[in-house]
């Protein structure tokens, strides 16, 4: 009778023989993850954490084009963010344009990308794989590209919004500029950015729903829970982790959204109305040549979107620990 033979354990990473003498046991024992991961922190040190310390660096300066030019520096510490601080242009206009704005793109486009992760989850697996590759399309486009179809549509002489309000009788078209109006301007620019966002919650909230099992779902109906009770007593809790990481994700990215509201008519700083943080950082620095008022500004954005997913964070942990 022929025997079988355990196959052997992989042996581990062992540190290089320089490294091994005279290397304390928990410097050899911890050393080898992080040598693995030292190419992949490496390259994330060089593109994120070097130019994010130059961007802090110039929030600290009185840099303009002129130092760039002659490579000087003029340090004048924290008087950039009191000059914006102060400025009542930031609490009245440029901060409710980007905390409101991003929070209702995230709320829609949650709703609207779980909403449609249900439908498609009920959909045969034909049915299914044709509407997942027409929304998919949504998300492949360009966000300049999407930016543009939406000036046009909404275009107050030719667009085909007020092409079709005045079909109706509701407006003449070139009656109503809405480009002119706070609201109308965001109202607008929500739904680009809800148009190009809702895909990627819709899948990624679908392959969660495809693991819930669905005996589950099946005790709960014996014991007479409606589809609304199941939802939220059986679903959304087994989805809870997914929920999370798409609502911090969703938040960074509608917290620092650029291109929607630059190419917008209005929205490149003309109109002062209707910057956000992004759009005002931009300006500053590449439109009037003030690089360090410009880092500021990002420094800000940034320091906002760690406070809204810190809180978050601590928020969704609460929840798991009661």
């Amino acid at each position: 009778m022929a025997t079988v033979t355990a196959p052997s354990p992989r042996p581990r990473p062992r540190l290089p023989r320089w490294l091994r003498r005279g290397a304390p046991r928990w410097l050899r024992r911890g050393a080898p993850p992080w040598l693995l991961l030292a190419p992949a922190l490496a390259t994330l040190a060089i593109l994120l954490i070097v130019p994010l310390g130059r961007v802090l660096d110039l929030s600290f300066q009185d840099y303009r084009l002129r130092n760039l030019l002659r490579g000087t520096t003029n340090y004048v510490g924290l008087e950039n963010y009191t000059t914006i601080l102060s400025d009542g242009f930031l609490w009245t206009t440029v901060l409710p344009n980007t905390v409101g704005f991003a929070a209702v793109c995230v709320v829609l486009t949650m709703v609207v990308g779980v909403a449609i992760a249900v439908f498609l989850n009920n959909l045969a697996t034909a049915s299914r794989f044709i509407c997942t590759t027409a929304i998919m399309v949504a998300w492949a486009i360009p966000a300049l590209t999407g930016t543009y179809v939406f000036v046009w549509l909404f275009d107050p002489l030719n667009g085909f919004v007020s092409d079709l309000l005045g079909m109706v009788g509701i407006l003449e078209p070139g009656t109503v500029n809405w480009w002119n109006s706070r609201l109308a301007f965001y109202s607008i620019a929500t739904l680009n950015v809800v148009y190009h966002g809702f895909p990627f919650i819709a899948i990624t909230v679908l392959a969660g729903l495809m693991t819930v099992p669905q005996e589950l779902h099946e005790a709960a109906a014996m014991d007479g829970a409606n589809a609304w009770q199941r939802f939220w007593q059986i679903t959304v809790p087994m989805l809870r982790p997914i929920l999370a990481v798409c609502v911090i994700l969703s938040t960074i990215w509608d917290f620092k959204v650029f291109t929607q509201i630059y190419l917008m008519p209005g929205g490149d700083g003309s109109n002062r109305n209707m910057m956000n943080l992004g759009v005002w950082s931009y300006t500053e620095s590449f439109g009037q040549g003030n690089y360090g008022m410009g880092s500021a500004i990002a420094v800000l954005l940034t320091l906002l979107l760690l406070v809204v997913s810190v809180i978050y964070l601590r928020v969704m942990m609460k929840e798991d620990e009661l």
